[in-house]
């Protein structure tokens, strides 16, 4: 079974279309990365996977489950609000900004989620949080600031912070597009070993040495479709598609 899975997914803010029929499949330990210019519904078709945004048309599933609906009589109903959130919990995002709680410590922007959604003690959410900051290279900023942090410290944060609901699934929006460049190294790092580890991941990203070297598979996005599909070296090197090869001319 796909973890995640995709059918003539539609979605239209207004009068403006910007998904307009996507229908991919992700696999269980695949990491997909989507490319494409900015525009193209790369971090809307993210944002409907875990129901952020609500798709207009089609079908969005998650290990076999439908995102945000349940279906009826060939129609579909939308979840409650708390059904969509504990459905949620299986997703880890991570997104172009870091979105830590500037008030509370590292450590206590992970231990959040796990205390208040799963009722873990305090006590075993502290050791989650310093085992995750450890797994993450920060295993001394336990007590830290995030502005006490650097942008890819407090990236690599948000990370474990995802990883702290022990997600099946991890969603990220370009998380290296608002670092510094010596910065991204290090929170690249990072999303390798999670590959390795096994985790399922889709990747919205800019870095296509990334995507050549860990992706599964790379899709190219454009005004909402998908332009094409394949395997992240052949798309780079040998691109089938006029709009491709414009792209990548720009971007490589």
């Amino acid at each position: 079974m796909p973890m995640v899975k995709a059918e003539q997914v539609c979605k239209n803010f207004g009068s403006n279309r910007v998904l307009r029929g996507i229908s991919l499949e992700v696999q269980p330990r695949e990491v997909m990365c989507i490319i494409g210019p900015s525009g193209s519904g790369k971090s809307t078709f993210l944002r409907c996977i875990n129901h952020l945004d609500k798709v207009s048309a089609g079908r969005l599933y998650v290990d076999g489950e439908l995102v945000g609906y349940r279906e009826h009589g060939g129609k579909l109903h939308e979840l409650r609000e708390s059904e969509v959130a504990k459905r949620r919990r299986d997703i880890g995002m991570v997104f172009q900004r870091f979105n830590l709680f500037p008030h509370r410590t590292a450590a206590e922007n992970i231990m959040e989620a796990p205390m208040t959604v799963r009722r873990t003690s305090r006590a075993d959410a502290r050791a989650q949080a310093a085992e995750l900051l450890e797994g993450v290279g920060l295993g001394d900023k336990l007590d830290h600031y995030p502005a006490e942090l650097s942008g890819g410290q407090q990236q690599r944060v948000a990370i474990a912070r995802a990883l702290a609901m022990k997600p099946k699934l991890m969603l990220f929006d370009e998380p290296t597009s608002a670092l510094d460049p010596e910065l991204v190294g290090d929170v690249l790092g990072v999303m390798r070993q999670l590959a390795e580890d096994g985790m399922t991941m889709v990747v919205v990203t800019h870095e296509m040495g990334f995507a050549r070297e860990v992706g599964d598979s790379l899709v190219f996005m454009d005004g909402g479709v998908v332009v094409e599909t394949g395997k992240p070296r052949d798309v780079i090197t040998e691109p089938r598609h006029q709009r491709t090869q414009t792209f990548l001319s720009k971007v490589l």
